[in-house]
């Protein structure tokens, strides 16, 4: 639904609710005409009810309004003598148009607050879980929201397993397309598989005023624009999905709108210069390592080195056995049960689950090793006596495909050599031609949402002649620091500013092998109650927020004793 759309509905809807509350208004000694008159109606019937001013903003609230809604029609029908729970589940089942019965109801009599009926103890119940629920739904809405980071494709900035705070005001909380939402859930209700939402109505794009805007390689948290995916991590027919329940993603934003990107072997270029990362940023790049007496993973893993796979050699192995390490396998070289050649992370195999099963198991010590790497593991690795040599690898030879942004057969761009391409700024121009089209066909069409078409070598926008276009919003070039295992910008393109969800700003648990059971986790002390961003080494406020809690905790304690001892 458009803005004018929406204004018709709100008109509609005043006047369904004078025509439902006017004798109402009357009953309660105010003039009836109040019932019709938009926003006012509502401050005199919250009136009335004896309910603050401030639930008439919650009721402009989407997903709030939804609960706020149903509590004020079962305070009318408290107000007008109807307190049993059938008449709150009819109000509630006819949207509120129960209340109209009340209202031609010559019998029905307004009751001071004073004079109702206290609320029976299940009342109490839901009226504090309502408001517990608004409360949370507000602030996971517009100001700080959960995630965790579920792959490494921000390793080594972000982990999998690190539990986020992402603030939604910094770059200006973006209110909710989907209007008929679970609350606090994003795509599907938890537990169910369900889907957490209706497709329609939805509200066009609109944010509150950012307290700032997004830096150069910051790291943020967007909504995903190639999403078709019904739930994350999960395979099946794909669906369309609305802009605010597009799964969620957190990369670095390595080009701003106005930029000029780059990508030569494998090195970022911003404006014909080689991006200056933050010094927490640890990208990720591809080595080769040798060595004629083979690469040990354990002189690896004491280095610190730990993205790597490694080789083992099974005897005597059975089904049972087998079903046991399979988590850990990543690839079988050969399924030979007498002498079982397979692949697995750096982590390897468990030695409980060796020992439990009697295997006999010995690592292959290759001579070659694909690595990935940052810029200090490199130079550690060169430093040791690990290796005889070492060296960065990249694809230096370009092939024309689709599977690199613009997906477009006539460029022949890939991970490590890409562009240039310049991010789309709101307000600017950009010549088109039938060469450049394919990489903003995807913004004019989907994001912008215009008809483009081409007829005889001419580009029709709206059906009109055009050589050129002028964007409407900024965009933004995100990328992974894992960068050889990250589906980022060099995939799918741009990002569009109506899809950026927030800023992370703080990890408040980190666990890892959070995917590999409860019983592998293990937690990341050092990382708990970090920041995400800022200069120099992580630090954890943890000790600095147990010991502020535990000194509120004893004033509050002390201020209770004294005030009632």
């Amino acid at each position: 639904m458009i803005w004018s759309e929406w204004l018709i509905f709100f008109f509609t809807v005043q006047i369904v609710h004078g025509l439902g509350t006017f004798n109402l208004y009357k009953k309660a000694g105010y003039n009836p005409l109040y019932s019709f008159i938009p926003i006012y109606n509502g401050l005199i019937l919250l009136k009335f009810l004896n309910k603050p001013w401030w639930w008439l903003i919650l009721l402009f609230i989407p997903i709030v309004n939804l609960f706020i809604f149903p509590a004020i029609w079962t305070e009318i029908l408290r107000s007008f003598g109807k307190s049993k729970k059938t008449d709150a589940l009819i109000v509630i089942a006819t949207l509120g148009l129960y209340i109209y019965s009340i209202n031609f109801d010559k019998n029905s009599k307004f009751i001071n607050e004073e004079k109702l009926k206290p609320k029976p103890a299940f009342g109490e119940f839901i009226s504090s879980l309502v408001y517990a629920i608004t409360l949370a739904t507000i602030v996971h809405t517009y100001f700080i929201q959960p995630f965790i980071i579920p792959t490494g494709s921000l390793e080594k900035s972000l982990l999998i397993g690190d539990f986020l705070f992402v603030s939604k005001y910094h770059y200006g909380a973006r209110v909710p397309n989907t209007v008929v939402s679970f609350p606090m859930v994003h795509d599907t209700i938890i537990g169910t598989g369900l889907k957490s939402y209706l497709n329609k109505p939805q509200l066009p794009y609109l944010r509150f005023p950012k307290i700032q805007s997004i830096k150069r390689n910051e790291i943020v948290t967007f909504n995903w624009p190639a999403d078709t995916v019904r739930q994350f991590f999960v395979r099946e027919k794909g669906v369309k999905k609305p802009l605010d329940k597009k799964s969620n993603y957190v990369k670095r934003a390595v080009a701003i709108p106005g930029d000029t990107l780059e990508i030569k072997d494998g090195l970022v270029y911003i404006n014909g210069r080689l991006s200056e990362l933050p010094y927490r940023a640890k990208p990720l790049y591809r080595y080769k390592a040798y060595s004629k007496a083979g690469i040990s993973a354990r002189e690896l893993i004491k280095l610190e080195i730990n993205n790597f796979q490694r080789r083992f050699i099974i005897n005597n192995i059975n089904q049972n056995s087998f079903n046991e390490i399979r988590p850990y396998i990543l690839q079988i070289i050969d399924n030979d049960p007498s002498n079982l050649s397979v692949i697995t992370g750096s982590n390897g195999i468990p030695r409980d689950v060796i020992v439990n099963n009697r295997l006999s198991v010995k690592e292959v010590n290759q001579k070659e090793k694909n690595l990935s790497l940052t810029t200090s593991d490199y130079d550690k690795l060169k430093n040791s006596n690990s290796v005889d040599s070492i060296k960065r690898v990249y694809k230096n030879s370009k092939s024309y495909n689709v599977s690199y942004f613009p997906n477009d057969i006539t460029f022949d761009w890939n991970e490590d050599n890409f562009g240039p391409i310049i991010i789309p700024k709101k307000r600017n121009k950009v010549e088109l031609s039938l060469t450049n089209l394919p990489l903003y066909k995807r913004i004019i069409r989907e994001y912008e949402k215009n008809l483009l078409d081409v007829d005889n070598n001419t580009i029709l926008i709206n059906n009109v002649p055009t050589s050129n276009y002028e964007f409407k919003l900024d965009y933004y070039w995100m990328m992974g620091d894992n960068r050889y295992n990250s589906e980022d910008s060099r995939v799918w393109g741009f990002v569009p500013e109506d899809h950026i969800v927030g800023k992370p700003v703080f990890i408040w648990m980190s666990i890892e092998g959070i995917n590999d059971g409860f019983k592998n986790w293990k937690i990341r002390w050092d990382r708990v109650f970090t920041t995400v961003h800022g200069e120099g080494e992580p630090r954890s406020y943890l000790i600095h927020f147990l010991v502020t809690s535990l000194l509120i905790w004893l004033i509050n304690k002390f201020l209770i004793r004294k005030k009632f001892g």
